[in-house]
């Protein structure tokens, strides 16, 4: 009797379940915290938006667009069409940090970024991408809706 053994080979594929989900949720908190002592109106979290802002960080931290602010346009426009009554928006990208505390800061030390956390938008979503490298690539977008 002759025995065979079968070895199965997957490729590493990265996971992203929820490599960054919690990360992410820290950074919208922070946001909030600061927004709340500004005397501003808190952020409502959009699981839309944070897709969006997802998508921009990958395609960042992936190269297939340049660390910015490419697309804005384009995606903001297809995430106010799918939310009715929205009539601004502006983002936040920063890459480098390793932690929400780090991004944050970054941000407010930055004046449009800060002006952009500071701006009167009431939704919001948060993606974060990790690079072949191990550089995080952040994303946050702010709408206003009606």
């Amino acid at each position: 009797m002759t025995a065979f053994l079968l070895v199965l080979v997957f490729p590493f594929t990265h996971v992203r379940a929820a490599d960054y989900g919690n990360m992410e949720h820290d950074v919208f908190d922070l946001i909030n915290h600061y927004r709340a002592k500004k005397h501003l109106q808190q952020l409502s979290w959009d699981n839309d938006i944070a897709k969006g802002a997802f998508k921009h960080s990958k395609d960042m931290a992936k190269g297939k667009v340049p660390f910015g602010h490419t697309g804005f346009d384009e995606r903001v426009d297809g995430l106010m069409k799918d939310i009715p009554g929205s009539n601004a928006a502006a983002e936040n990208v920063a890459y480098g940090a390793q932690t929400a505390e780090q991004v944050v800061e970054m941000w407010l030390n930055s004046p449009g970024h800060r002006k952009n956390i500071e701006g009167n938008f009431n939704l919001s979503g948060i993606g974060i991408e990790e690079s072949r490298d191990g550089i995080l690539y952040f994303t946050q977008i702010f709408i206003r809706k009606k």
